[in-house]
């Protein structure tokens, strides 16, 4: 991980079981070029211990998966801070809902959780065998994507006021 003010978006997900593959599928669109300044993209895939460090390093973090939350399949939610530790922490529906729970517990532990925390979730439709995701979720794909920017752009440090003026007065002198 990038330094401790970097946003980390971390997609988590299996890529052989359809719907489940929606988190790594959006980072990897997340991450294309020109990417977002202060953001590290990650597929965390099925998730594993050795993704603590980079949680705890993080001045924030965005989780990216297929999670049940009783809506129509493809429906996306954002769920920030603690009502993202309730969705993490109720009835588990698959292992890497159990091990970012962990991670996010062990984090919190050593005083390391960042504060600002979301998952962005999509409902699965099939989480069985296949290379592809349903239609309806493969559709909510750019909804999670955008659901991300909003979140970066929400978390964004606010410009300095001399940054922003001193480029408002050269932006002016140019006539633009």
């Amino acid at each position: 991980m990038q330094g401790s003010d970097a946003v980390l978006v971390l997609g988590l997900g299996n890529r052989l079981l359809c719907d489940d593959a929606a988190g790594p599928l959006a980072v990897d669109r997340l991450s294309a070029p020109p990417g977002v300044a202060g953001a590290v993209f990650r597929d965390g895939g099925t998730i594993g211990l050795s993704l603590l460090p980079e949680i705890e390093q993080a001045a924030a973090f965005i989780a990216v998966d297929a999670a049940c939350f009783g809506a129509a399949p493809g429906t996306v939610r954002v769920f920030e801070g603690p009502a993202m530790d309730r969705q993490l922490g109720g009835r588990k529906r698959s292992a890497h809902e159990v091990a970012l729970f962990d991670l996010m517990g062990t984090a919190l532990l050593t005083n390391r959780l960042p504060a600002r925390r979301a998952l962005v979730a999509v409902e699965p439709g099939s989480t069985a065998l296949g290379l592809e995701p349903t239609p309806a979720v493969a559709d909510a794909i750019p909804q999670m994507c955008a659901a991300v920017h909003q979140l970066l752009a929400q978390w964004a440090p606010p410009s300095s006021p001399c940054r922003s003026s001193a480029a408002q007065t050269s932006s002016q002198r140019r006539g633009g």
